[in-house]
């Protein structure tokens, strides 16, 4: 087909134009986060947040960041690139009712709404820190159901080697997925073996209380050792597979956003080094630990991998 005529050429433009304003935004971030260290003032959700009222748990060493933080700074860009865009555009999504299905390479597909899913698999406190890949943290108190209580429940079959997640795209009220700013829906993914690790939650809640809108409700993926862009939102759909999905980001730059995405201090990304982090709240920076600090917990998962090649 002669170039001029092909209909995907101007959506390849328009893409590329769109992935560079991405790129170029998160490469602010550097900058732009010590101006808002600075300067911080709490965000004015679109609705109100309830601020937790019990004693939460923090992670040893590790205060619980500010709750203005946790609701407040967030990358969710099916509402926007700005950190602040999802508390304030996020409170039109409808998320009751609200349904997951449990599908692909099982014995018993499931699908259940969230009420339900509670309800058979209560769920627990987890304190963790989070890791973004452009390097700032934080700690959160999640809320949320082990994932592999949930996988096994469909009884896998022995085919399954990957788990994928697919979330919601609804356009009517994600206005970055009507501007078309990534492929939508948004896709992760883990290995079996990472998806059963009795670390990886599925979170429903911070601090008890159901997750705020912003944060991903009513389901989200919390995998503590990976980085923040492997933790997909408001879920829809998981699909267990024998194939490696392909990944939202590891699609649009993959030189740049690995599938397994492992907070590693050793290999940075081209364009922000990992060895060090800036914790939200705080103006310095401190080490960033391997695994995010949950090496003792994981890292026998990757025991032999080339963890520069496989990044």
């Amino acid at each position: 087909m002669n170039d001029d005529n092909n209909p995907l050429k101007d959506r390849r433009t328009r893409r590329d134009v769109l992935r560079q304003g991405i790129l170029t935004v998160t490469g602010a971030v550097g900058f732009a986060a010590v101006l808002e260290a600075l300067s911080r003032s709490p965000s004015t959700p679109s609705s109100p947040v309830p601020r937790p009222t019990r004693p939460v748990a923090a992670v040893p060493g590790d205060p619980v960041s500010a709750w203005e933080d946790i609701t407040g700074y967030n990358n969710y860009y099916e509402f926007g690139l700005e950190k602040t865009d999802p508390a304030r555009l996020a409170g039109q999504l409808v998320t009751e009712p609200w349904t997951v299905t449990i599908d692909g390479m099982v014995q018993k597909p499931l699908t259940l709404d969230i009420a339900t899913l509670m309800k058979r698999f209560p769920p627990e406190d987890r304190t963790y820190r989070m890791r973004c890949v452009e390097g700032w943290s934080k700690v959160v108190p999640w809320w949320g159901i082990p994932l592999g209580q949930v996988i096994k429940a469909a009884n896998p079959t022995s085919g399954a080697r990957y788990v994928k997640f697919t979330a919601l795209a609804d356009p009517e009220v994600m206005p970055g997925v009507r501007a078309g700013v990534l492929d939508f829906p948004y896709i992760e993914g883990l290995r079996m073996d990472e998806a059963m690790h009795p670390l990886t939650l599925l979170a429903v809640g911070i601090d008890g209380q159901p997750l705020p809108k912003q944060n991903g409700a009513p389901l989200r993926l919390v995998v503590p050792w990976k980085y923040g862009f492997k933790n997909i939102k408001a879920i829809v759909k998981i699909t267990l597979q024998a194939e490696q999905p392909t990944t939202t980001w590891s699609t649009i730059a993959p030189n740049e956003y690995g599938f397994y995405a492992n907070v590693n201090p050793e290999v940075d990304h081209p364009r922000w080094s990992q060895a060090t982090e800036r914790r939200l709240g705080e103006l310095g920076r401190r080490e960033t630990l391997m695994f995010n600090g949950y090496a003792r917990e994981v890292q026998d998962l990757y025991a032999g991998m080339d963890l520069r090649r496989f990044f």
